[in-house]
């Protein structure tokens, strides 16, 4: 018996797919998950803000998008940032 293909869900959009997004990024909203590294504030967007609206740090967002199976996939915040 042929095992089925692993879905992968964006938690954005509901967008599915068999198998994982193409960068981890979901292709039908685009959106990822960036966290300020200063005061942790999170925004899902195509690009991070330069500026942080809550803190006011410049430049200083990283991805948070969960990239691994463990933290749910993409579509989630990845716990350990």
């Amino acid at each position: 018996m042929e095992k089925e293909p692993e879905k992968y869900v964006c938690a954005l959009c509901g967008y599915t797919a068999d198998g994982r997004f193409r960068a981890d990024i979901c292709p039908d909203c685009g959106l990822i998950y960036w966290k300020c590294n200063k005061c942790g504030f999170l925004l899902t967007a195509a690009k991070p803000l330069y500026v942080c609206p809550e803190c006011g740090e410049k430049d200083d967002f990283i991805d948070a998008t969960c990239y691994i199976p463990e933290c749910g996939g993409p579509g989630h915040v990845d716990p350990r940032l």
